[in-house]
């Protein structure tokens, strides 16, 4: 019976990775500065039975002439919750604004088992986002996100248990809800460590609901059977011990920057920082077992730039996430972009970034475009302009190395080898 689950996950795992090209025309697209991880160059690209090639095929169905617009592979959001629960109308507006702001990969780190069949048959289409869904997540009694599954957020009675989440106390937890969790077949795991350096003092305390998670000493044995029946682990942090923590485990991603949010999102507790400051032994080895980080930042970073607070506030605020993200960034830590933000996307949280000005934009480009995509669908040819990748990519009137506003500046977008609609 193990098997069998083992079999049907890595089935459905594999049919999420490796999304196949449908496009039946060939289209030359010429005179676009295409960029190539570095810079633009100016070059001719194919798409020929949805890949991109540099080499003219036999027959052209169009030719589209870029004159001299830039090209750059699409967007990513690598952390969002907003295409599930959708019915076909929301979805329609979700998808269209994803689109519309050249985003066509999404991943969902928690998600309503549910809602997963009919989420699945809207996505990883021609003309929709590809995404993927990792099902309830595993969490402590009491922890993040067990406090938000009310009616007031539009969650049934069965929305909890099993439904949004699986409470995972200790090892016979796990053993015994393991195949429960395999049998609804996520495309990856999603995990919660919440201020896990005082996981004792919070773990039968009611205060603290919400704003808790596992045990961090049972993260490593779901990392290992996670990675057995061949699926990545993501999970939630907090704090730099979290961090610690997830690194330690061999975990594949880490949701959140440390610091994203103060405890109980209430700004006086930023007071002690030093809590979220990632140790440069962590960052090492973060960097070495090439564990993503995904940002999800943009509103912290924006209150640093709101005037309702005290300039040293601010300014404190922000030097801790900008020497975060320079630690990650100087020990070749992946990072990857995503919002977590219901109501917009990833555009968002890229914007804040570039105000934040901790990368110049040519490492941001790279992040949102080579780092997210990977972290999403890491089995496919997507994220780079290159010949056997596929034919997806957006057409801008302007250099975002020049200015990076000029993302949002796009004119053409092309999925598996096909121009969408406006």
């Amino acid at each position: 019976m193990r098997k069998a689950v083992v079999f049907a996950v890595l089935l459905a795992s594999f049919s999420a990775q490796a999304q196949v090209p449908t496009s039946s025309h060939n289209y030359e697209f010429a005179n676009g500065n295409w960029f190539d991880g570095q810079k633009f160059v100016r070059r001719t690209f194919y798409s020929v039975g949805g890949l991109l090639s540099r080499k003219r095929p036999g027959h052209v169905d169009r030719a589209f002439d870029l004159s001299g617009k830039y090209v750059v592979p699409p967007f990513g959001e690598a952390h969002n919750h907003n295409l599930d629960w959708s019915s076909d109308e929301r979805f329609a507006r979700i998808n269209k604004m994803y689109l519309e702001a050249g985003i066509f990969y999404v991943k969902n780190p928690n998600s309503l088992l549910r809602s997963k069949q009919p989420t699945s048959a809207r996505i990883n289409l021609p003309t929709s986002v590809d995404g993927i869904l990792s099902n309830g997540g595993l969490t402590g009694s009491g922890g993040h996100p067990t406090e938000i599954v009310i009616p007031q957020r539009g969650f049934k009675p069965e929305d909890g248990e099993g439904g949004f989440y699986y409470v995972i106390d200790n090892a016979t937890d796990l053993e015994r809800k393991w195949p429960i969790i395999m049998a609804g077949k996520p495309d990856f795991i999603k995990t919660y460590l919440l201020y896990s350096e005082e996981y004792a003092k919070r773990k039968d305390d009611k205060a603290y609901d919400g704003w808790k998670g596992l045990d961090p000493a049972i993260l490593p044995e779901i990392v290992r059977r996670a990675h057995h029946d061949g699926l990545r682990v993501s999970t939630h942090v907090e704090t730099a011990a979290d961090f610690h923590a997830a690194v330690a485990a061999g975990v594949d991603e880490i949701n959140h920057l440390p610091g994203f949010r103060p405890e109980r999102n209430d700004i006086a507790n930023y007071t002690n920082l030093f809590r979220y400051m990632i140790s440069e032994a962590d960052a090492i080895l973060a960097g070495k077992k090439q564990i993503v980080v995904v940002t999800t930042i943009g509103e912290a970073i924006d209150q640093t730039f709101n005037e309702k607070l005290s300039e040293p506030d601010r300014l404190a605020v922000r030097s801790m996430l900008v020497q975060n993200l320079h630690l990650l960034r100087k020990y070749r830590v992946p990072i990857a972009i995503g919002s977590d933000n219901f109501r917009q996307t990833a555009l968002a949280e890229a914007l804040s970034l570039s105000k934040l000005q901790a990368f110049d934009n040519l490492t941001l480009l790279k992040m949102w475009t080579e780092a997210t995509a990977a972290t999403i669908f890491p089995k496919r040819k997507i994220g780079y302009l290159k010949d056997g990748y596929e034919a997806n990519f957006l057409v801008l009137t302007g250099s975002p190395l020049v200015d990076f506003a000029n993302v949002k500046r796009i004119e053409l977008r092309v999925k598996q080898g096909e121009p969408l609609q406006p």
